[in-house]
């Protein structure tokens, strides 16, 4: 494995535009989104249970629910192997723990998919009104910028990210950069209607310059909004014992991530957050992910199947550089950990959630 180069913000790569990539065009007219109300009300609602999987066996499968899947630089399109997986190189090793490799880009897809489940159906909650750009923070693979320039055909869509793992082939109106948010931004000021950001908590080490740098960046009467998983588990009928893998897995990754600074975030400092930056009418929420098809709701056990497949390499896309490289642990330490809780994952005795938490708040037009 090659060694990774030292890294410090002053020398460190400007946002780097894409290529123009070829273009889908899109004529249809954006859907309707008919946007949820706040969860709070019943995000503590327990989730009852499927009791059609109650049978002898312990495991998804056994039980007949199918859980199987079927030009830039060379300095920005080189990496860092380890662990058998591929990770970003070019702003840093220490900037993104995450793999970029096809493997994390097709869970990054799929989990994509469970969390617009989670909302619903839409891609946001902040109360839009025909935007007309669009900024995605961390797109990864850039599937959530495509799906917003398809719903809104007439807005520029540009996402960001370390690393140039999205697609060629977008809507003609979506476009993507190699940046790094924390660094300060180029775009100019009050230039986009709505900047969104999700799953961005093992990537930041300076939240206050980020969310400042998105409120300069935001028009007046624009949004931002934040999306974040909790890093806490939990089990509405004591199926989940201290013991469960799926629970240690969790709390190893939360150690590991506060270690360095980069704790996971809620709703509760999330809206602090946004209102310390300047944002006003913030709107936070939170709803369950089941880790696993076992709720009795048919909306929640499509949306746990789907959260099952992302686990089956997620556990790993989380833990095995988070523990290697920050806890100490061995390759085989690690491993075993996340293996154990991939287990745990598919056996359907175990009803366990965490919850996704999302807040937005509104730049005031005199700002």
């Amino acid at each position: 494995m090659e060694e990774a180069p030292s890294y410090s913000p002053s020398d460190s790569p400007q946002a780097v535009p894409l290529p123009d990539s070829p273009a889908i065009s899109n004529s249809s007219s954006p859907p309707a989104i008919d946007f949820l109300g706040p969860l709070d009300s019943d995000d503590d609602v327990d989730i009852e249970v499927d009791l059609a999987l109650e049978d002898d066996f312990s495991d998804y499968e056994s039980s007949g629910y199918d859980v199987s899947t079927a030009s830039l630089s060379a300095s920005i399109q080189e990496y860092v192997y380890e662990n058998g997986r591929r990770y970003h190189r070019y702003f840093g090793t220490d900037r993104n723990l995450m793999p970029t490799d096809e493997v994390e880009q097709d869970r990054l897809d799929v989990h994509h998919e469970a969390m617009t489940m989670i909302l619903g159906g839409n891609l946001h909650k902040a109360p839009l009104d025909h935007p007309q750009r669009i900024l995605d923070v961390g797109t990864g693979t850039g599937i959530w910028c495509v799906d917003m320039a398809d719903t809104y055909p007439m807005a520029e869509v540009i996402g960001t990210d370390l690393s140039p793992i999205q697609p060629m082939w977008v809507p003609p109106n979506c476009k993507f950069e190699v940046d790094d948010a924390e660094l300060d931004w180029t775009f100019n000021a009050d230039y986009f209607d709505f900047i969104h950001m999700r799953n961005l908590a093992q990537s930041v080490s300076n939240w206050s310059h980020l969310i400042s740098s998105a409120f300069r960046c935001v028009k007046p009467g624009g949004y931002l909004e934040l999306v974040e998983l909790g890093q806490i588990t939990y089990s509405d009928d004591d199926s989940m014992k201290d013991d469960n893998p799926i629970k240690i897995h969790f709390e190893t990754t939360k150690k590991a991530m506060e270690k360095i600074g980069r704790p996971p975030q809620d709703t509760e400092n999330m809206k602090r957050k946004l209102e310390e930056a300047g944002f006003i009418d913030v709107k936070v929420m939170r709803a369950k992910q089941p880790i696993g098809p076992w709720p009795k709701d048919k909306e929640l056990k499509r949306t746990g199947a789907m959260v099952l497949l992302a686990c089956d390499t997620g556990f790993h896309a989380y833990g095995m550089a988070a523990f290697t490289r920050i806890l100490g642990m061995s390759t085989e330490e690690a491993d075993r950990v996340c293996r154990e809780a991939v287990a745990a994952c598919r056996n359907k005795n175990y009803h366990i959630y965490n919850y996704m938490h999302v807040a937005y708040g509104r730049k005031p037009e005199n700002a």
